[in-house]
């Protein structure tokens, strides 16, 4: 067995390893990209609006006047709760969509 435990000695590796280099440099060029995208998500017939970051920070949340019933504020509450989740799993399936086309469907782990 060639040097390394690799058939075909050093150059297999060094393949590897230029390789992983440019999965790096792509992810790290996707994340930036992410970083500038936006999702937005609703509740309550679209009278919550919430605006998310590829970052998964939000940037804007609106209320309708309608949503506003101070004898319900438990509702209101739900709704902005309902919204700020759909926005942040609609943040997570824009990245897993992007990761995928990097690393072709590796499956690595939850690494990121």
């Amino acid at each position: 067995m060639a040097r390394g435990g690799f058939p075909g000695g050093g150059m297999n590796m060094q393949n590897m390893m230029k390789q992983a280099q440019q999965m790096q440099a792509k992810m790290q060029e996707m994340q930036e990209e992410l970083e500038q995208k936006e999702v937005e998500a609703s509740a309550g017939g679209g009278v919550v609006k919430v605006v998310a970051t590829g970052k998964k920070e939000i940037k804007s949340i609106e209320i309708s006047p309608e949503a506003v019933d101070p004898d319900d504020v438990e509702m209101l509450e739900d709704l902005v709760i309902a919204a700020v989740n759909e926005a942040l799993g609609k943040v997570d399936e824009m990245v897993n969509a992007e990761m995928g086309k990097i690393t072709g469907g590796m499956n690595l782990g939850g690494l990121f």
